[in-house]
């Protein structure tokens, strides 16, 4: 890449390295003549700037001289009464030798010639300072004459060595002088013969020449290598044998490597400084090569010159950039990284244009793409030795640290081959985290964990910490409910001790009146006929009228009577005398009395003073049934992150410890600390760790389940666990019933990053999508005929554009046991062998019987599952295979998809659960949501779970084969005539037929008695009955826990966004999207949405949450590019919509 360029016909030389800026001094060369002929010459001094963009050297000083030159050298010498510019020499006709002062010359102030000598015979060709020593300069002319000049004593110069010893043989031109880069006291000579002189000045003699033994060498060139003392080159302007040889003075009999890339005699040489591999060369068939003198190849090559170019020379300070000057009376510079020259070109074209253009612009040039291509010049093929990094640090995972570092010795001086080393250190940033850790991890294996908690009680200062240890121990412990009022300050046995005391103090004169009294004879009582209240009561009791004589009593506020009178009436009555007690007598406690008789126990938790809240929990403590305690203890709590401060948001932790809810512990810890420190998680962890082991003493080790925050939160604490080296406690904390692809990712990484430290231990699925590159892909009548049926839809590709949220449904059989295994019907993909396959039976709990779920086709036939990954590749993954079933076996009441076919031939529309993805995508698993145990961690379980609805299957392995799933591989198919043309499918979602949700096990009791009919039944609709019924209204179920999240962070969006709107199309957008979004909502409620969509859409909320509306549509697009259509398109165009607007107005 040409970087300046000079037209002059001149010799040049670079400013030391030292030296900055840097220069480039250029004097009129003797061997070239202009077109006056004259001999006077000119040294210039220019300025290298290489910001400035154009081509243009700057001229920063100029000085006549008065003979031109063959060669000039700049040293860096000064003694005092020269300045730190350095002095250049320069060596012309005659034998003429002059030496300037380079300050002088750019300053043009005093004298800049400091001396003139003319010692040698003939023109001085070569020259060169002595590295070591800047005052020793080496001069070579005609007669092989060498002389060492001391720039301090310029009288006498010294000759090395006496003439008899060099002139063995006629005397010739010195062509080249260098001095060792290595070694101060030597110096080497080249001869127009090939032979090249060693001189040890110490000794003042020659120690060495070498020669080729062609004798057709005609030395034009020699150079040292820069770190190696014993090797140098020598270069042949012979056009016969064009050469570069690299010698070693060790063994000098032949040379070590040869060169042969020039077709015409080299001209010169130039060794880099900055990295000793790197050689330039020019020769007379117009090339610049760089070689590469460890491997022997030509790793930069210049385009053809116009002439040759008889001097190339290195920057010394600017590594990559050289300079060459042509015969053609040009001087370029160029740098070896390569660039394209095209900027180079558009000025030359532009200047040319310039001066043809007449006003009026020129049309474009359409340049040919060969010439386009020809203007690209590579790089070195190799970084070069100043662009290698001499040490390396990187941080890996598992908080290892990798280093390496170049040896101190030289290049040349490690042995071959040599052992780089690279160090692996684990570094360890959080001890105090580590070692709570540490105690946790043990308290949890050795089960100690009540001691654990006294210890947290003991070392807590803060009051709300020490309460909360407090109630996570009761946890731990027999009879929590008593325990926890304790804690909340009420005590059975205080509250005997204050009432017998009050009771005692007041009631001594009334008891001491009873004791005296004697018994006499029962004298006759009356009863009242009067017109009065008494005989009007009377007249009603004696008629049997309770209720107009309850309403007499309360009427006259004798309410003792009236409650006495209606326990005789009846429990209606009683309710009707409590209502109106309660609305006539109020009292501080009428309240309070009126939710014990009447137990309505939601009312209470919505309308008590939050002031209270103690009393609250104490309350449902006391009285609410196990079933719904945990609810209402819910509703205590997050009435009290709503509507109270951050006091009473870190007292409603208090109230999801007695649910055992650790979803919403772990939202309100969130919610009172925003940046979650190392330690601050690690208090989470020890509180989340310590409830979810009191809720599997309850339910067993498989009834505790984890929402998404508090994955979240677990897989974060493990990645901090991983960064700080505890690898295998990582893996200990990752719940392993969970698909997510970030923990799935987690667990693989830390499984192979431990090595042998898992041995013996089942690896974990992979948690990529695996996809086969160059596979023949199939057919569709293939695809057709391996699922079972032919269909008429067209099967997209997936997407391959790289992808920042990549879904994942991993194999849902995990390495444990576990009695929730989720039952599924398994499929064979493609690229799988077919077979008949069943799903495993799904084992429940004592007294809980399994019932066998399909996908709704039509609401009346069952669909099959398809491969639940939607990648190629064999499903279910390896493992233990799953229980096989004879291929005649039929679920009753199922109908095959063959007969479903034969009704409906060309059906035109999308079915439920067959969408156009529905082999590709992933298929939603079967889940079954376990609540918690009615009443908490204080209350007895419940013996056995609701079976209303589920089918009663007896024990056996033979009724598990004969209920289990029938593979779609097995059943009849009919086959399509070869000129079938398939319709065009509806793009569309149809929704007069919405489906049940799809595989999906609900937790609701199905209602007894409702079954599906079985194909041609009376009570089956026809597809044009389907679509003129009208849409059945569904009754809105509640959304679960784990996805209400997803409602407030949208909610919360559109609140904020109508808030920001000022334009009314804007708002009824949001309007309508806030109606659409209740899609959504229905399909969570109902469960029909597949893994990967739930966890895109929790990824979308948290960048609602954060805020990063743009990572937010990045995510909706990955989502939607690998969903199935028809399952997000009644709610992912209007969240994209939303999440546009947010990021327009937050812009």
């Amino acid at each position: 890449m040409k970087l300046k360029e000079l037209e002059r016909p001149a010799v040049q030389v670079w400013s030391p390295a030292s030296q900055c800026p840097v220069y480039l001094a250029t004097g009129t060369s003797a061997q070239q003549l202009d077109a006056s002929f004259s001999t006077n010459g000119t040294l210039e001094i220019f300025e290298v700037d290489f910001r400035d963009p154009s081509l243009d050297l700057k001229r920063k000083g100029v000085l006549s001289a008065s003979s031109r030159f063959y060669k000039l050298i700049w040293g860096s010498f000064g003694n005092g009464l020269l300045e730190a510019s350095g002095v250049i020499a320069g060596g012309g006709n005659n034998g003429m030798l002059t030496l300037y002062n380079v300050t002088h010359i750019l300053s043009s102030g005093k004298e800049p010639v400091i001396a003139q000598r003319q010692k040698h015979t003939g023109a001085v060709r070569a020259l060169d300072f002595n590295p070591f020593q800047g005052h020793l300069l080496a001069t070579g002319a005609s007669d092989s004459e060498i002389f060492i000049w001391d720039l301090n004593n310029l009288n006498v110069p010294m000759t090395p060595g006496s003439k008899s010893q060099y002139r063995e043989q006629p005397p010739e031109d010195i062509k080249a002088l260098a001095w060792n880069r290595q070694v101060q006291h030597i110096l080497a000579s080249a001869h127009p013969s090939g032979k090249a002189v060693v001189w040890d000045l110490r000794k003042n003699e020659p120690i060495i020449k070498v020669s080729d033994h062609s004798n057709r060498m005609h030395s034009s060139g020699l150079a040292w290598h820069p770190e190696i003392a014993t090797q140098l080159v020598l270069c042949s302007e012979d056009d016969h044998l064009p050469v570069i040889q690299l010698w070693d003075l060790r063994f000098a009999s032949s040379p070590l490597k040869v060169l042969e890339s020039h077709s015409r005699g080299i001209l010169s040489v130039s060794w880099s400084q900055a990295d000793p591999e790197l050689l330039l060369s020019s020769a007379k068939d117009n090339q610049i090569l760089c070689w590469n003198l460890g491997s022997g190849e030509v790793v930069y090559k210049l385009p053809t010159q116009s002439s040759w170019c008889f001097d190339v020379q290195w920057c010394p300070r600017d590594p990559p950039v050289f300079s060459a000057a042509s015969f053609d009376g040009w001087i370029s510079l160029y740098s070896v990284m390569g660039r394209s020259r095209e900027v180079q070109q558009i000025r030359q074209a532009d200047k040319i244009s310039s001066s043809f253009s007449k006003g009026q612009p020129l049309p474009p040039l359409q340049v040919p793409e060969q010439v386009a291509q020809a203007s690209l010049i590579p790089p070195l093929q190799k970084p070069p030795k100043w662009m290698r990094r001499p040490a390396g640090v990187s941080f890996a995972f598992g908080g290892k640290l990798v280093t390496f570092g170049l040896p101190s010795t030289p290049a040349h001086q490690v042995p071959q081959p040599c052992l780089r080393l690279v160090f692996v250190s684990q570094v360890t940033t959080e001890s105090e985290f580590l070692r709570r850790s540490a105690e946790l991890q043990e308290s949890l294996g050795s089960g100690n964990l009540l001691n654990y908690c006294q210890n947290k009680i003991e070392l807590t200062s803060l009051q709300s910490e020490k309460m909360l240890w407090q109630f996570l121990k009761v946890t731990l412990e027999q009879d929590s409910r008593v325990k926890f009022l304790k804690l909340l300050g009420y005590s059975k046995d205080e509250l005997q001790k204050k009432a017998s005391k009050h009771i005692t103090e007041e009631a001594s004169a009334s008891s001491t009146f009873f004791d005296e009294l004697v018994p006499q004879s029962m004298t006759p009582w009356e009863i009242p006929i009067t017109e009065d209240t008494d005989g009007l009561l009377s007249q009603a009791l004696l008629l049997g009228e309770l209720g107009p004589a309850v309403e007499l009593c309360l009427k006259e506020e004798r309410f003792a009577d009236a409650i006495i009178l209606a326990q005789a009436g009846g429990a209606d009555l009683l309710k009707q005398t409590q209502e109106c007690y309660w609305a006539k007598k109020k009292s501080r406690i009428s309240s309070l009395l009126a939710c014990v008789v009447r137990k309505n126990w939601k009312d209470m938790v919505c309308t008590c003073s939050l002031q209270n809240w103690r009393e609250a929990l104490a309350l449902l403590l006391t009285y609410s049934g196990p079933e719904k305690f945990p609810e209402l203890c819910d509703m205590l709590g997050m009435r009290m992150e709503q509507e109270g401060g951050r006091a009473l948001t870190s007292e409603a932790r208090l109230c999801y410890v007695c649910s055992g809810n650790v979803e919403q512990l772990v939202e309100c810890w969130a919610k009172c600390h925003q940046a979650s420190s190392p330690l601050a998680l690690q208090d989470l962890m020890e509180k989340v760790m310590v409830l979810n082991r009191s809720l599997e003493l309850l339910r067993g080790p498989d009834g505790v389940s984890s929402g998404p925050a508090t994955t979240y939160r677990v897989t974060q604490y493990a990645n901090l666990l991983a960064a700080q080296g505890s690898l295998a406690t990582a893996m200990s904390y990752l719940p392993r019933d969970c698909t997510q692809p970030p923990i799935q990712q987690l667990r693989d990484r830390l499984f192979h990053a431990q090595g042998s430290g898992v041995m013996g231990q089942q690896c974990p699925p992979f948690p990529f999508p695996r996809v086969v590159v160059g596979a023949t892909p199939h057919s569709k009548e293939t695809s057709s005929y391996r699922l079972g049926f032919q269909f008429s839809h067209q099967v997209p590709t997936p997407s391959l554009r790289p992808r920042i949220f990549t879904p994942l449904v991993t194999p849902l059989t995990p390495s444990h046991s576990s009695p929730y295994q989720s039952s599924r019907m398994h499929n064979i993909s493609d690229y799988g062998s077919p077979g008949p396959q069943a799903a495993q039976p799904l084992p429940l709990g004592p007294g809980v019987r399994p019932a066998l779920f399909e996908p709704p086709l039509l609401r009346e036939q069952k669909a099959q599952v398809p491969n639940p990954t939607g990648f190629p590749g064999t499903w279910p993954p390896p493992g233990p295979p799953p229980p096989m079933a004879p291929p005649d076996t039929i679920q009753p009441g199922s109908a095959s998809l063959a007969e479903t076919a034969q009704q409906l031939p060309l059906l035109p529309v999308r079915l439920p659960g067959l969408s156009p993805m529905s082999f590709q995508s992933p298929a939603p698993p079967v889940s079954f949501p376990v609540t918690h145990p009615p009443g908490g961690p204080g209350a007895p379980c419940s013996n056995a779970l609701p079976t209303t609805g589920l089918s009663t299957v007896p024990p056996g392995p033979q009724d598990s084969l004969k209920n289990a799933p029938v593979p779609r591989t097995n059943l009849q198919r009919k086959k399509l005539p070869e000129t079938f043309m398939p319709p065009a499918p509806i793009t569309t979602p149809v929704m007069s037929l919405t489906s049940e949700p799809r595989g999906v096990l609900s937790s609701q009791p199905s209602v007894p008695g409702v079954g599906h009919a079985p194909p041609g039944a009376p009570g089956e609709l026809s597809l044009q009955q389907l679509q003129q019924r009208p849409p059945e209204k569904v009754e809105r179920k509640e959304l679960p826990p784990e996805h209400r999240s997803l409602k407030i962070s949208f909610d919360k969006l559109l609140r904020r966004c109508s808030l920001s709107a000022t334009d009314l199309k804007t708002k009824r957008k949001l309007d309508e999207a806030a109606q659409r979004l209740e899609c959504l909502y229905e399909k969570l409620c109902q469960g029909t949405l597949s893994p990967h969509v739930l966890a895109g859409l929790h990824e979308v909320a948290r960048c609602v949450d954060a805020g990063s509306f743009e990572q937010g549509l990045a995510v909706h697009a990955q989502v939607v590019g690998c969903s199935s259509f028809s399952e997000v398109s009644s709610f992912m165009p209007v969240l994209k919509a939303v999440l546009t607007i947010a990021h327009k107005l937050h812009t």
